[in-house]
């Protein structure tokens, strides 16, 4: 009876898409010759939930009929999936990539307003009276997002930023799996944490380490910074908001700060922003999506290497506070509606509609390394005396005739596992190179190290992290790579630092592995 199959739900994932009163039902195999009896949990267009004397069981609709009160409409059947979280996800990103989605598939998307601030989206087919699906957005902030999954109260969380250690131990003890798990995680867009601050002020630039003592309040006044006598207003979203949280989390947890008290706090990003842009003498945190009128002050150090954002510096993690915006799942069986949407949302099609949304997509892009002069003239001036000319020569022999990918990998602080925008680009490299998207009869992973060490130390470790990152991308391709494309590593330690390592972001975005294309 390969048709009819049965196993305990602690075993197998299951679905929480769809809820119904628990009512008596029984389930036939089409043989006749296995019933299952008891009371239905769940059902999501393809497995029932049952509660039976011997545990909750997850049975397979397709091969059996259904007897009871509780019993589904299967005709007419709407699959629904909740998500919470992220208010700036779930207005601005999702409903594009809803559309998106919709479009793709001949259906169309209509939005619904609720109560309190909830909405949903149905997605309609032609020569259908129900819905297909319906999907349940609670916007709110991210820390509200993973609250509500370990209450069972959604199905997935639009996060701002990575789960933190107690809501993983939370989640795991929730029966949800290991959320921190890259397979648990999709990254859908891409953003960064943006210091903002008036057209009219004089601040040009500013280093982490500035900006930590700034908002720690340790810096209270712009003297302090080389502008004028005058006290520093501090300004950033709600407390409970992703991008506050990733603040906190990013920027002054490594440098064992906290916030300084008088913050003033903004429930919505644009009235952040516009706060800021109407005193000169304010600076806040903003999303790089929506600096509006103010404006974003370069990252630098004390060897003058100067970070801004752009999309290429977003998407290749050149810019230290990056911000993937992520979709958590846990360890349930969603609709397969829901699950074909999250298929496409890692698709070309996605990433063009991520774009016209305002935010930085995940498409892979490629850079001449002529048109990388900073990066080159850095390996010069801050290179030379520690690499030496013949390596900077080997380097720029062996890459000019190649260009960058914009997918590049970095790691967390204090460990070989790549970060979680990298992990995201191992999936997505090595679909690409299943698919032949990327163009190309060479692929270079390209090690390089912060200058802490040794030259030739560092170079051994670089060539290390490249090999293992080359790993991790094979390892991911599910069916193979066309023969045509040679897969190659090489290494040039610290040869072409991207900034300062004298403090531990600027080393973190010096350690890192590139993809160069031929």
């Amino acid at each position: 009876m390969t048709f009819f199959r049965v196993a305990v739900a602690t075993l197998i994932s299951v679905t929480l898409a769809s809820y119904v009163h628990a009512q008596d039902i029984t389930l036939t195999s089409q043989d006749g010759k296995v019933e299952v009896t008891g009371n239905l949990l769940s059902f999501d267009g393809e497995f029932y939930r049952v509660d039976t004397q011997f545990g909750e069981l997850t049975v397979d609709g397709s091969g059996v009929t259904c007897e009871g009160p509780a019993c589904p409409n299967l005709t007419d059947f709407v699959a629904e999936v909740r998500f919470s979280g992220s208010s700036v996800m779930a207005e601005k990103v999702l409903p594009a990539l809803i559309v998106g989605f919709a479009q793709q598939e001949g259906m169309s998307a209509t939005p619904q307003r609720l109560d309190s601030g909830a909405f949903t989206y149905e997605l309609h087919q032609t020569g259908r009276n129900a819905p297909l699906g319906r999907f349940y957005f609670a916007p709110n902030n991210t820390g509200s997002g993973f609250a509500d999954l370990i209450a069972d109260k959604t199905d997935i969380v639009m996060a701002l930023r990575e789960i933190r250690p107690s809501e993983q131990e939370a989640a795991q003890t929730a029966g949800l799996g290991d959320l921190a798990d890259a397979r648990r995680s999709r990254v859908i867009a891409l953003d960064a944490l943006v210091p903002i601050v008036a057209r009219e002020n004089p601040a040009r630039q500013i280093s982490p380490a500035e900006l930590v003592r700034v908002f720690s309040g340790e810096i209270q006044n712009w003297s302090e910074l080389g502008g004028p006598d005058a006290p520093v207003s501090l300004h950033l979203p709600d407390a409970g908001s992703g991008l506050a949280q990733g603040i906190e989390d990013r920027l002054l947890a490594p440098a064992q700060s906290t916030l300084a008290e008088g913050i003033v706090r903004h429930t919505r990003s644009s009235d952040l922003v516009r706060a800021v842009a109407d005193d000169p003498f304010a600076i806040g945190i903003a999303s790089h999506a929506e600096v509006g009128p103010t404006r974003g002050l370069p990252l630098t150090g004390g060897c003058g290497h100067a970070l801004t954002t752009t999309r290429q510096s977003i998407k290749t993690e050149d810019y230290p506070l990056t911000s993937p915006m992520f979709l958590y799942l846990p360890e349930i069986r969603l609709p397969r509606i829901a699950r074909q949407f999250l298929a496409y949302s890692q698709s070309a099609e996605a990433q063009m509609a991520i774009r016209d949304a305002g935010f930085v997509d995940q498409e892979p892009e490629t850079m001449r390394i002529g048109l990388q002069g900073d990066r080159l003239a850095n390996a010069v001036v801050s290179g030379s005396a520690e690499v030496g000319l013949e390596e900077l020569q080997r380097m720029i022999d062996t890459l000019r005739p190649q260009s960058r990918l914009s997918l590049s990998f970095r790691f967390e602080a204090g460990s070989s596992r790549p970060d979680a925008q990298s992990r995201s680009n191992i999936r997505q490299l090595a679909h690409a190179l299943e698919t032949g998207a990327i163009d190309a009869r060479k692929l270079t992973f390209v090690g390089f190290s912060d200058g802490d060490g040794a030259a030739s130390s560092n170079a051994r470790i670089a060539l290390l992290r490249a090999k293992t990152v080359r790993n991790a991308v094979l390892s991911a391709v599910e069916t193979a790579i066309p023969d045509s494309v040679e897969i190659a590593v090489d290494a040039f330690g610290e040869a072409m630092p991207m900034a300062c390592d004298d403090t531990d972001w600027g080393r973190k975005v010096n350690r890192r592995v590139e993809v160069w294309v031929q």
